[in-house]
């Protein structure tokens, strides 16, 4: 089926038309392979798209097997399950999403589920799954934890990874991929395995590596879809004004907090990325003592700050009240962070690829220049700025290497699936053999370091809340009995309970 001539690309493309938009020739083919029924990953610079690719794949298919009642037809089960690494990037994915489904005048509905989620929600999600569930890696293990998780996945036509590349490599990439075995496996039991799986990435040095990490429990090859849109980035590097004075290693870079204040007040917004939050705490509170003039208009956002705050932060931030909010990797991901025309990278960035992604949060659209600028906090990170800029213009990226036989990862995943459902070891070894993690691990290693230390450590824990329910039975028992005896002697003269004192 041409994906031109259905009646969801007329409709999405009309919709992008009246917005002034076309759509990008990568996204066009993302749509074709869905329509298809394809898995694949989709590779594009930051800010050219590439979350639409994947989430307006999904209404159009949609639309094209409900033609007639598209616009009216609610509670259609969970449709999209948007994996996400942060949780304030659920939140800008989850807006933009709800601006089309209401301007398409549908009734989906848009649940988020990670830590800041509260219990009623976590309960009417359970009772009525969200057509599309924007989640974090963890929070989908604790949903996998819950009884009845497989009939909640029943009506799942895809599951979209965004932000691919900042999962691969990570411990938090093999609970995706463990998480996607598990889906994968239950909707083969309860109906045909028409499940669709997407990873949304930007630039990555191993894209075909990544693009198999992640369709590895389906069996499948998949499709790579490459957007061929150039991003131009400027790259600006802070210097101190006597370089032969500037320290080799050890410091934090504050004594150039007064180069940045001007940048700061000539930018609309500017996002100050930090790489540790204690050193992010030292420069938020030097800006306010250099330029106490930013008070009220400076932020400091990083995941240990109160969920309202943080939420505060994150909405003034895209209706552009704030001047500056000084960061960490809490912001290296979002989604149309339009009033942000500046971002500053205080330290080494730790990869080229992080560097162009926090360089993408300024000018968040395919025809806007990314302007970055990167301060050194001592002399040896004046040449990694040099490798910075020779690496952004030869195209060099880093691959991210995958993880291996994560045994502690595993134990966890095990003893999550055994409190909701449980398993069968031959069948779950199976299913977890399909992943690319663990597409090397033995049976001898399953039964000894997985299943044993499963099994043993539960029957140590059961063993130890035996004992302390027995402890707890005899003590409340111990003051039972004496409180009886206080209260059977209580009737008695002074005299006697002198004489016969009651032993504690």
């Amino acid at each position: 089926m041409d994906v031109q001539h259905t009646k969801g690309f007329t409709i999405i493309s009309n919709w992008l038309e009246a917005k002034g938009f076309k759509p990008f020739l990568f996204q066009e083919q993302t749509w074709q392979h869905i329509v298809n029924g394809e898995s694949g990953l989709v590779k594009a610079p930051t800010g050219c798209g590439k979350t639409f690719s994947v989430f307006l794949g999904a209404l159009l298919n949609f639309i094209n097997e409900n033609p007639d009642n598209y616009k009216n037809k609610k509670k259609s089960g969970l449709q999209l399950l948007w994996i996400t690494p942060l949780r304030a990037l659920a939140k800008d994915i989850g807006r933009a999403m709800e601006e089309v489904i209401i301007e398409l005048g549908m009734q989906w509905e848009i649940g988020i589920r990670n830590g800041d989620t509260d219990t009623a929600e976590r309960a009417k999600q359970k009772k009525q799954m969200p057509e599309v569930l924007i989640i974090t890696p963890e929070s989908l293990h604790l949903l996998l934890a819950q009884k009845g998780y497989a009939e909640l996945f029943r009506t799942l036509k895809i599951i979209a990874v965004d932000e691919w590349h900042e999962l691969l490599g990570s411990k938090r990439g093999v609970q995706v991929e463990l998480a996607v075995s598990r889906i994968v496996n239950c909707l083969s039991s309860i109906r045909n395995n028409n499940l669709m799986v997407w990873g949304i990435s930007a630039t990555i040095g191993n894209l075909e590596e990544a693009k198999e990490v992640l369709l590895a429990p389906l069996k499948l090859t998949g499709i790579i879809v490459k957007a061929d849109i150039p991003k131009q980035i400027e790259v600006e590097s802070i210097f101190p004004d006597e370089i032969e004075k500037y320290p080799w290693a050890g410091h934090l870079g504050i004594k150039l907090a007064s180069k940045i204040i001007p940048i700061i007040q000539q930018s609309k917004t500017t996002l100050i990325f930090i790489n540790t939050r204690g050193m992010s705490e030292i420069w938020y509170q030097t800006l306010l003592n250099t330029c106490p003039e930013l008070a009220g208009s400076i932020a400091l956002h990083h995941s240990s700050i109160d969920r309202e705050l943080r939420t505060w932060i994150e909405e003034n931030l895209h209706t552009g009240n704030l001047k500056a909010v000084v960061c960490t990797a809490s912001l290296d991901l979002g989604v149309d962070f339009r009033p942000v025309e500046t971002v500053i990278q205080v330290g080494s960035p730790k990869g080229v690829a992080r560097f162009l992604q926090r360089a993408g949060r300024s000018g968040h659209s395919p025809d806007a220049v990314s302007k970055i600028y990167f301060l050194p906090t001592h002399s040896l990170e004046l040449m990694e700025a040099a490798a910075l800029k020779s690496a952004i213009w030869e195209n060099v990226i880093e691959s991210r290497v995958p993880m291996l036989l994560c045994f502690d990862v595993l134990l966890q995943y095990l003893n999550t699936i055994a409190i909701s459902e449980g398993f069968y070891p031959d069948d779950m070894f199976k299913e977890i053999t399909s992943t690319f993690c663990y597409t090397h691990l033995k049976e001898d290693e399953w039964h000894t370091k997985d299943i044993n230390i499963l099994c043993t450590g539960i029957q140590n824990w059961c063993q130890f809340f035996q004992r302390l329910f027995f402890g707890y039975l005899c003590h409340k028992t111990y003051f039972m009995i004496k409180k009886k005896e206080a209260a059977r002697f209580s009737d008695r003269p002074q005299w006697f309970l002198a004489c016969n004192p009651v032993q504690d």
